[in-house]
């Protein structure tokens, strides 16, 4: 195969307002479409519960795409060290998390943040915990791959490396190959995004025992227990669904048929080191993107499904279970006693409307935490297509 052509190279202040918000093995892979497939029309296998994603028009679903996606997604050669993927933070075992309070990045820098669950991100308004710029898969990719504050995967200044290095590859020729047969050079960070946001769009988790009673109609799907957890939930006495309703439990999802996007961020009174609701200084939410002092402590509220799989919970990991999740929320905001972020979240001036407090039984304690269960789908997660073609995480 003659050399691929050389590439200017990545302006990188161009990629400026997507990095606002971010947060090798020789082994073969399996299961590599051949040329036949390509640019073959994508058919959504819909699960239960969900309607079809929104998808840019530039970046139309291919099945060739998407598998070309799956194969960078867990692609090391994509960290500075080659010891690192996307996959390695987002774990298909535990709902594409990793199961920690702050992420670590491929040098071991730990993150302020912890990392968002992947499940049904393809319905987002929105990426990242606190960013209303980033509005599309594309361009979120950007910020773990290049951003270098803190450092992800650390691939600035290095792409065309390892871009050249797949033109070099016979699976990568076959895969860019099949995935963008009109382009005389696939082996460019554009497809390259691409094909990784196909790949995200495909992680779809529904079918749970609440999608087969309000979806399919089996009375029988859902516990009695289940049941009354789900009228708990969408009561006006505890407000859950306002900030997590809709199908995907978030307010902030859209489809392919949604007439509006809304991105709503709220702050959920976590913190108030003031009283005035400021949070640490670390991490103080949308106010940091769009410099408005009423955007402090702002985060998007994150989906809910697979609740039971993402702990620990919040922004920054700061809750370590689903009943510390039910207390703070009872509470009405947290109370720290001492210490740096000592303060009354309750008390912020800042925090949502809907934090009203409540008191919960224990059998309705018990109720809330069979919804979760009842929202979330483990046996999903277990999909060939969502896994490692290189077996390096079996």
């Amino acid at each position: 195969m003659p050399p691929a052509p050389s590439r200017a190279p990545l302006p990188h202040a161009v990629l400026a307002l997507a990095l606002l918000g971010a947060c090798a093995d020789d082994g073969r892979a399996k299961g590599v479409p051949s040329t036949d497939a390509q640019a073959a029309a994508f058919s959504w296998s819909l699960p239960l519960g969900l309607p079809e994603p929104p998808v840019p028009d530039d970046n139309p679903m291919t099945e060739a795409k998407v598998e070309l996606g799956r194969h960078l997604f867990y692609e090391p050669r994509l960290s500075v060290n080659g010891e690192s993927s996307c996959g390695s933070c987002h774990l298909p075992s535990l709902s594409f998390t990793d199961g920690r309070a702050q992420a670590e990045g491929t040098t071991g820098e730990l993150h302020r943040r912890s990392a968002m669950s992947l499940v049904n991100v393809a319905y987002n308004t929105s990426y990242t915990w606190s960013n209303d710029l980033i509005l599309d898969l594309e361009h979120q990719a950007l910020g773990p791959l290049f951003g270098t504050d803190p450092i992800e995967l650390g691939l600035a200044d290095l792409e065309d490396d390892r871009l050249d290095e797949f033109a070099e590859d016979d699976l990568y020729i076959e895969l860019f190959t099949a995935a963008f047969p009109e382009q005389d050079d696939p082996f460019t960070l554009d497809a390259l995004l691409k094909a990784l946001a196909s790949f995200q769009r495909t992680l779809l988790v529904g079918d749970t025992p609440y999608d087969q009673y309000v979806s399919g109609g089996d009375p029988g799907a859902m516990s009695q227990l289940a049941k009354d957890g789900a009228a708990l939930f969408n009561s006006e006495r505890l407000e859950c669904y306002h900030c997590h309703g809709g199908f995907n439990f978030s307010d902030a999802a859209a489809s392919a048929e949604t007439p509006f996007i809304e991105m709503a961020f709220h702050n959920n009174g976590l913190y108030n080191l003031d009283g005035d609701g400021a949070y640490p200084a670390r991490d103080q939410g949308l106010i940091e993107v769009t410099g408005d002092p009423r955007d402090m402590g702002a985060f998007r509220a994150p989906s809910l499904r697979n609740i039971t799989l993402t702990a620990p919970y919040m922004h920054d990991g700061s809750i370590a279970d689903l009943d510390g999740v039910l207390d703070h929320y009872a509470a009405a905001g947290r109370t720290i006693d001492s210490g740096p972020d000592a303060g009354v979240g309750a008390d912020s001036p800042l925090k949502s409307p809907f934090l009203i407090g409540f008191t919960l039984s224990e059998g309705e304690r018990a109720a809330m935490h069979a919804f979760f269960a009842a929202i979330s789908n483990e046996a999903a997660l277990q999909d060939e297509r969502f896994s490692d073609p290189f077996g390096r995480l079996e």
